[in-house]
C-alpha cells in the first residue's frame, strides 16, 4: 500500500520512506498531532492577512478535510447510519455506499459544534487543535485492543492482525505526550491554566478510552468505519471541553 494511504492522509508519499501497514497504528496519534499543527497555521495565515474570524475557521476546517480525503467523516457516517438500523441490517447499513439521513445530521452536527470550537478558540488552536487530532487517533490504540475486528468484506486487512499488544503499539506516542507535557507544563506560568492543561490532557485519556468503547459495544467490534468515527468525536468533543475551559 502507497505510503499516503498508509497514513491515511492526501499528502504525497515521501522519499526513501515506505511504511508497511502492520506498523501504522502506532504513528497514528503523531500523525493527528501534525496535521492539528497544519491546520493551526493554516488557520494563523489567514488571520495575519487581516481575514475575518469566520472565513479563517472554515477555511481551517476544510484544511482537515482535504488532507485527510474526508476519509475519516465517510466513516462517522456510514457508523451512524449503521447504529440507528437494526441489529441484523447493522453492517449492511454501514456497507451501503449511499448515505442515509442520521449519517448526514451526524455530519452536520459534528461541524457545526467544530466551527463552533475554533470560533471560540481562536488564537489558542495552535497549541488545542494538534493535542485534539492526536487524542482523536489514540482513542483507536484502545479500540483496537479490545475488541475484534467485523467485516462485511471477504477480504479485507486489519490492525488487529499485526497487533502487538496495547503497551507497545501506544510506546512512541506516549513518550511524544509525555514530552509535550513537560515542555508546556515549563512553559505555563498561571498555576490555573496548569490545571486547566493537565485536566484536559486527563479528559483525552477519559474520552479516547471511553468513545470507542461506548462504539464497540454498539456496533459489535471494530472496523475502519468505526474507528473513523471514534477519532471525529473524541476530536470534536475535546475541542468542545477546551473551549469551555480555555
Amino acid at each position: 500500500m502507497a505510503g499516503s494511504w498508509i497514513f491515511y492522509t492526501t499528502f504525497p508519499e515521501i522519499p526513501l520512506i515506505n511504511p508497511e501497514f502492520k506498523n501504522i497504528a502506532q504513528f497514528a496519534p503523531l500523525i493527528g498531532f501534525f496535521i492539528g499543527l497544519v491546520q493551526s497555521l493554516i488557520f494563523i495565515f489567514f488571520r495575519a492577512i487581516s481575514w475575518s474570524i469566520y472565513p479563517s475557521a472554515l477555511i481551517c476546517l476544510a484544511s482537515g478535510y482535504l488532507i485527510t480525503g474526508g476519509l475519516h467523516l465517510d466513516g462517522l457516517m456510514d457508523t451512524f447510519d449503521g447504529i440507528f438500523a437494526s441489529k441484523k441490517k447493522r453492517l449492511k447499513a454501514m456497507k451501503d455506499s449511499r448515505i442515509g439521513s442520521f449519517g448526514v445530521l451526524s455530519l452536520v452536527f459534528i461541524t457545526l459544534i467544530q466551527i463552533a470550537c475554533i470560533l471560540q478558540i481562536q488564537n489558542q488552536l495552535i497549541i488545542v487543535l494538534p493535542i485534539c487530532l492526536f487524542w482523536g487517533r489514540f482513542s483507536n490504540l484502545f479500540f483496537i485492543e479490545k475488541f475484534d475486528y467485523i467485516t462485511y468484506k471477504k477480504k479485507s486487512i486489519s490492525h488487529k492482525k499485526y497487533w502487538n499488544g496495547f503497551r507497545r503499539e501506544s510506546f512512541i506516542s506516549i513518550i511524544f505526550l509525555l514530552i509535550f507535557i513537560a515542555y508546556k507544563s515549563v512553559s505555563i506560568t498561571s498555576l490555573t491554566i496548569l490545571f486547566k492543561f493537565l485536566f484536559l490532557i486527563l479528559m483525552g485519556i477519559f474520552l479516547g478510552y471511553c468513545i470507542p468503547n461506548i462504539l464497540g459495544k454498539k456496533i459489535g467490534g471494530f472496523n475502519g468505519d468505526a474507528c473513523g468515527a471514534s477519532i471525529v468525536i473524541v476530536e470534536t468533543a475535546m475541542l468542545f471541553m477546551h473551549a469551555i475551559l480555555l
